[in-house]
């Protein structure tokens, strides 16, 4: 099986939210189970989505390579997205990505050799008051985001994936 029949409870969860007629609208909530569970959205997965969903796989394949927060390839255990958007790039946001990018030792849609980080450009995250602005696996929002911000954030995240 693809995904744990506990994936698939809270696939239920989602999909119980929705007249019978419109399961797929489950879909992007779906996707994001499913990548919790496997990190990224291999095409099997996808397929088990659809199949489970009943919409066509690829209905399902437009929807996860449309938006920047799923994963159609393997990523680090750390997914850092940043914000280049103007507002965020006008107010210090290329700078950080640089000090990110060069700290790391990858340009973007690179993963380290370690396996722990995958640096990616990030569309706006509605938080441009708080710029320079990352999010790490889609679910930490990381602001104002100084070098010395950025530098305790890999420590952190370095020591938690050991």
């Amino acid at each position: 099986m693809v995904l744990s029949e506990q994936a698939f409870k809270k696939i239920d969860r989602e999909l119980a939210k929705f007249p019978a007629d419109q399961r797929q609208s489950a879909v992007m909530a779906a996707l994001a189970i499913a990548q919790d569970e496997t990190s990224w959205l291999s095409p099997e997965v996808m397929q088990a989505v659809a199949d489970y969903i009943g919409m066509p796989a690829v209905a399902v394949q437009e929807v996860a390579t449309f938006y920047n927060m799923y994963n159609t390839k393997p990523v680090g255990k750390y997914k850092i997205s940043v914000c280049t958007n103007l507002p965020c790039a006008l107010s210090g946001g290329e700078r950080a990505a640089h000090h990110l990018r060069t700290k790391l030792g990858l340009a973007y849609k690179e993963t380290s050799a370690d396996g722990l980080f995958t640096l990616v450009e990030g569309e706006c995250m509605g938080a441009c008051g708080d710029a320079p602005v990352m999010l790490v696996n889609n679910k930490r929002m990381c602001s104002l985001m100084s070098h010395e911000k950025i530098d305790a954030l890999v420590t952190e995240l370095k020591e938690a994936g050991k």
